[in-house]
């Protein structure tokens, strides 16, 4: 196969890895493999037009994309419905994308399963034809985000750290918002302190990601926990990933909703892949059934 790699220097691990010998040693790995690789480093303000390049080069099979969640979701969204494969380097602090494809959790570990890796394709979501690969979220996990983005950290584990630090001021005082959500032909109603969209139903007993990323259905999440003991068991519990033993959440499956936001007590943030966008009053969201192809382990 034919690799090119675009890897986001400011992006997660990479960020404090050396590039050079990293991409010594995964040319060497491809190459022993029969492929070949051109590997483009760029700054985080490159990366769109890096990725641009990478998709439109007629000669590749594969565009290998290393960074964070914004990176990989990015690359995603260029490759959606395209022959081209994606392959997910997991750069980034929590990787939820790479873990449900089964992909190694180390940079060198992920290259050797892409050497002798199989393509595959999996769903993608949209929300107004936004496309992304694991949640859409309104509420809590998007208020955390907000926060955490207004602190300064250097580093993987500074970003870890403020996380935790914007989580915490979060659950003790959480969002509330008077939501409409279409679920199909169903009308639901609900005053939630969180809701999440999500590419595929996340398993359980591990971190929020689809066991089966080709299952072609949206996740549902409703949270309508409130008080801060009913939070606080609420992160407890998806901490544990247990969502089904959680009575404060209410979990629905469909190819389709429409989200409305009737009311909301502080101004509603919205997250996609882990990158705060524009909220809408209304947000449609779809499943689309194996419309990204993806390099994944040959045993996965």
């Amino acid at each position: 196969m034919r690799f090119a790699a675009v890897l986001n220097k400011d992006g997660g691990t990479l960020r404090t890895t050396d590039l050079d010998g990293f991409c010594e040693r995964m040319t060497g790995t491809l190459k022993a493999a029969g492929h070949s690789i051109a590997i483009d480093i760029a700054s985080g303000s490159d990366m769109p037009g890096a990725l641009d390049k990478a998709v439109r080069k007629r000669n590749v099979d594969v565009v290998l994309a290393g960074g964070g969640d914004g990176t990989i979701s990015a690359a995603a969204a260029r490759l959606m419905g395209k022959k081209k494969a994606l392959a997910v380097l997991p750069a980034g602090t929590m990787n939820l994308f790479a873990r449900g494809l089964g992909i190694p959790q180390t940079l060198d570990g992920a290259v050797a399963a892409f050497a002798t890796g199989r393509i595959r394709p999996v769903d993608m979501a949209t929300a107004n034809g936004k496309p992304f690969v694991h949640q859409f979220s309104i509420g809590m996990h998007a208020r955390m985000i907000h926060l955490r983005d207004k602190m300064d950290f250097g580093s993987r584990l500074g970003k870890i750290g403020a996380s935790f630090k914007a989580a915490w001021t979060t659950l003790v005082d959480p969002p509330a918002m008077d939501v409409t959500l279409l679920i199909g032909e169903a009308e639901l109603e609900a005053h939630a302190s969180a809701i999440g969209i999500t590419n595929n139903l996340f398993g359980e007993g591990h971190l929020p990601y689809a066991d089966d990323p080709a299952g072609g259905t949206l996740g549902v999440y409703v949270t309508v926990a409130r008080e801060r003991g009913e939070v606080l068991k609420f992160a407890f519990n998806v901490a544990r990933g247990k969502w089904r033993d959680n009575e404060h959440v209410e979990i629905h499956q469909t190819d389709h909703v429409v989200l409305k936001i009737r009311h909301s007590r502080k101004k509603p943030y919205a997250a996609m892949d882990g990158e705060l966008v524009d909220l809408d009053k209304e947000t449609e969201l779809k499943i689309h059934p194996k419309a990204l192809n993806v390099l994944v382990p040959a045993e996965a």
